[in-house]
């Protein structure tokens, strides 16, 4: 592989990778770092790979090997409630505060599903894999797929729920349609 193909193949993958990874560690260093080991790892012994097709099912793939051969090792869970209880104040008021909010509740309702329903939830919604390129990725059937899938979207509501009755405002209501409900 060229210098040129390799630059061309992070451009295309690395902000769905990194998110994918945010999803997974919960903090934006450690998904930084798998990202970059992905990377480093495809930089290594991408070339095996025979279909150049299947570039983005194995990154994601690796990704998540990295991820759980990581978690083995450092036997901890890094999580969002890691951040300084000051971190609101580095967050600069700006026209786009509004999907920042949204996001960050999404993210919050992400982080209070179990992994093993949040993970194939992410990389099917939010990265546009298919059941069988998650499946791949995950080592498991398209069945077992297609089963958490729909399992996670009813925990996903469930956990956007309960942040609705803790009195967040939610991405899809407004202060107005709120106040109008029981």
């Amino acid at each position: 592989m060229t210098d040129d193909e390799y630059t061309l193949l992070v451009d295309e993958h690395y902000a769905s990778l990194y998110r994918f990874a945010l999803s997974l560690a919960r903090n934006a260093s450690d998904a930084c770092d798998l990202t970059q080991q992905t990377f480093y790892i495809w930089a290594t012994r991408g070339s095996a790979l025979r279909d150049g097709a299947k570039a983005k099912s194995w990154l994601f793939t690796t990704l998540y090997r990295e991820y759980l051969r990581t978690r083995r090792r450092d036997e901890r869970h890094s999580s969002i409630e890691e951040t300084p209880e000051d971190a609101e104040a580095l967050v600069e008021p700006g026209p786009d505060l509004v999907a920042r909010i949204d996001a960050g509740v999404l993210m919050d309702a992400l982080s209070r599903i179990e992994e093993a329903f949040r993970v194939p939830l992410v990389l099917f919604y939010l990265e546009a894999l298919s059941y069988r390129e998650i499946a791949e990725a995950l080592g498991v059937p398209v069945g077992t797929v297609m089963s958490r899938l729909s399992r996670a979207k009813g925990l996903l509501r469930a956990a956007l729920a309960a942040l609705k009755g803790a009195g967040e405002v939610l991405p899809f209501e407004s202060e107005e349609g709120r106040k109008s409900m029981p």
